[in-house]
């Protein structure tokens, strides 16, 4: 897979986590940020200067996801409940939900827990990653592997 289709979910580097759009039919982005809330933008302007990750997604999910873009309904911006991975996650068909920020408060729960009882910041970090490892495990946010099923590629 060289480039996306379509309907396909893409990805860039957004500091730690990944910000995700869905690929339009002309080839722009809809994707949400907190400035602006959902929003089409050019490629160039979604990628702004980074690698770009695509993951296919199947033929039904595609055109739900172009479906619900091209609806013109847009929703504004909350970290919390619609953020970039919930407007992915939505127009591809399913709930809208957020598996970064899910692990994120998962492992800052674990970290907070960790340096409560000990003290001892790194304890704190391993349970930071420990939290992030078993949240990412009951959400089933595992990479699936080459499948494509959850894999980010990168073009």
């Amino acid at each position: 897979m060289t480039h996306w289709l379509p309907g396909d979910i893409v990805a860039r580097r957004k500091g730690f986590v990944m910000h995700q759009g869905v690929v339009l039919r002309d080839g722009k982005v809809l994707h949400n940020t907190p400035l602006r809330g959902e929003h089409v933008s050019t490629e160039a302007e979604f990628r702004r200067g980074k690698p770009m990750r695509v993951r296919r997604l199947d033929q039904a999910q595609r055109s739900s996801a172009l479906r619900y873009a091209e609806q013109g309904e847009r929703r504004g911006y909350n970290v919390f409940t619609n953020n970039c991975e919930h407007t992915v996650t939505r127009a591809a068909g399913g709930p809208a939900e957020s598996p970064q920020l899910a692990t994120l408060v998962a492992g800052v729960g674990a970290a907070a827990v960790a340096f409560a009882l000990t003290r001892h910041p790194l304890v704190a970090v391993a349970g930071y990653a420990l939290g992030r490892r078993v949240a990412r495990r009951l959400t089933g946010r595992v990479q699936d592997g080459p499948d494509g099923s959850r894999t980010m590629e990168r073009i």
